[in-house]
């Protein structure tokens, strides 16, 4: 794990001078990632945001969608089911309730959940509140799996 720059004050920079982003996405049951990159582009409740280091400090409410990274020219893609983010010194932190690498999710488990979520009835706002959530969620996931 790379060092923070609160801890000591230093940069990540590659061997060319190049400045890097420190990327953590954390669930209640594990740190799913944590690695040193060029760019993230995070999944905000209202769209897309990328992050490019030395980017002023934010904190953001997250959406249903996809969160990549790229390193060089290696782009990976996970799923992160809402929560929050921050950017900060060139460290970009997510809270997330969940977050899943394109290869764990099941796109029939997922199109499944997305048919139950349409069929569903909602008598109540909040049943229909929940109800939209777990669209957006399923189509999400399925956005994130086909990509």
């Amino acid at each position: 794990m790379a060092s923070h720059p609160e801890a000591g004050g230093e940069e990540r920079r590659t061997g060319a001078g190049h400045k890097q982003l420190q990327v953590v996405v954390v669930t209640p049951e594990k740190t799913l990632l944590d690695e040193t990159v060029d760019f993230v582009a995070l999944p905000l409740y209202d769209g897309e945001l990328g992050v490019l280091p030395g980017r002023a400090p934010l904190i953001g409410r997250l959406g249903y969608g996809e969160l990549r990274t790229k390193q060089e020219e290696t782009v990976h893609r996970y799923y992160v089911d809402g929560g929050f983010a921050q950017v900060r010194d060139n460290v970009v932190t997510v809270l997330t309730n969940r977050a899943l690498t394109t290869d764990a999710i099941d796109p029939t488990a997922a199109a499944r959940e997305l048919e139950q979520a349409r069929e569903k009835l909602a008598r109540s706002d909040l049943e229909f509140a929940e109800k939209q959530k777990a669209v957006a969620r399923g189509r999400a996931m399925l956005r994130v799996r086909k990509r």
